[in-house]
């Protein structure tokens, strides 16, 4: 199923919906400072979500070989938590490119930018689900490992 979604969502976007014109002739000044601030909303919610998942990559990076190192814990419970960290923080990140995506487009959007918009947004959406659903399983595998481990 998210397969057909996925291959549904690229031929939408494969599409050329003739596209309109857009009439930049009568922008008046409070557009254009209004697209000014917009533009830098955008830039600043991608360079957030850049450093959310470059962080956590680098962050979970240094982790994992500090335990490979150490050889202390070969748990998989240790290296199941690096996962759940990781999900999370790709999860902040994909939030933050769907809010930059979403400003990009608040501004005299064409009919052709809001479907890019929507197949960008469910996409990351439907990745935020599996994300989520693998985070869950992961931390209830943990929980049933800790319990098991305390009996």
């Amino acid at each position: 199923m998210p397969v057909a979604l996925i291959l549904g969502f690229v031929l939408l976007l494969s599409l050329n919906v003739g596209e309109a014109v857009k009439e930049t002739a009568t922008s008046s000044g409070l557009e254009e400072w209004l697209e000014l601030v917009v533009g830098y909303a955008t830039g600043i919610g991608e360079i957030a979500a850049a450093l959310v998942i470059g962080t956590a990559v680098v962050r979970s990076t240094v982790v994992y070989l500090r335990q490979l190192v150490a050889r202390q814990d070969k748990r998989l419970d240790s290296i199941e938590m690096i996962r759940l960290r990781l999900g999370r923080a790709l999860i902040l990140g994909l939030e933050f490119t769907v809010a930059s995506d979403i400003l990009r487009t608040a501004i005299a959007p064409t009919r052709q930018e809001i479907l890019n918009l929507g197949a960008i947004i469910l996409l990351r959406t439907l990745l935020n689900y599996v994300l989520e659903h693998e985070i869950r399983q992961g931390e209830e595998s943990c929980i049933e490992e800790r319990e098991n481990q305390a009996e």
